[in-house]
Order: structure tokens, then sequence, then C-alpha cells
């Protein structure tokens, strides 16, 4: 792992406000809509110049994961919810108003239960599983 994404993240990167097209990313992570999210974050990387864009990066895998499980793609779900933990383990738990400490264990409960389903099983995944990302209003920090 580099030390780019090895190295905790300051607090100042992520008490700045998230960007329009990470906001407009996880709406529609939020509606479910994995796809098109994938696609604003995705955006909201590539005009991202500072290490939070790694932020951007690591849940728009987490998208592409709930994709693709939901698709019944184990391998596709696995190997995404593998990378998105390497984008995010730098940051805390709250970051740019959003609450990874919850997305972190929301994913991870997810790749255990794709695991314990195997392929051959895992459109027997609950769809209750799929939690929306939460926002932390900055006052609530």
């Amino acid at each position: 792992m580099s030390s780019s994404t090895s190295a905790a993240i300051d607090d100042p990167e992520c008490r700045a406000p998230l960007h329009p097209l990470a906001l407009r990313g996880i709406e529609l992570f939020n509606a479910g809509d994995y796809f098109e999210a994938h696609e604003e974050l995705e955006n909201a990387w590539r005009q991202e110049t500072g290490p939070v864009r790694n932020l951007y990066r690591g849940i728009l895998q987490v998208a592409v994961a709930y994709y693709h499980a939901r698709r019944g793609n184990y391998v596709g779900a696995r190997k995404m919810l593998l990378r998105c933990r390497r984008w995010l383990a730098p940051f805390p738990d709250i970051c740019r108003g959003i609450d990874l400490g919850s997305l972190r264990r929301d994913f991870l409960a997810i790749e255990a239960a794709i695991k314990r389903l195997g392929p051959d099983h895992i459109s027997e995944l609950d769809a209750a599983m799929f939690r929306p990302i939460h926002l932390v209003d900055p006052g609530e920090v």
C-alpha cells in the first residue's frame, strides 16, 4: 500500500465540504441506484485534487460492489469490497459529513453474508442489508 493510502487523513481535510457531485452520488446510492451513484462519485473523484479523492473512490467502489451483489456477481462483489477497504482505511469515522463508521459496518456485514452464501446462493442476499449512507450535520460532530 502506498503512503498516500496508508497514512491517516487529517481533520482539516475531513472538515471541508462534500463535493456537490459526491453529494449527488450519495443521493443516488441511497436511492439504490448504485450504477449511477458510481458515475457521479467517479466524476467527483476525478475533479478532486487532494487526498480526499480516495474517499470518493472508496465509496464508488462500495456502490459497484453493491451493484454486483444485487446482480448475483459473486466475484465482482467480493473484489470490489476488498478494494474499497484500501481506499477508505485512512479516513476517520466521520469525514466530509459522511458517517464512514456506519458505512464500513454495513459493507463488512454484506461481505460476510456474501462469503457465507457463496457464489451459488448470492441471490439469497437479504436486500435489507443494503443500507443508505448517513450524512452527519457538521454541528453534530
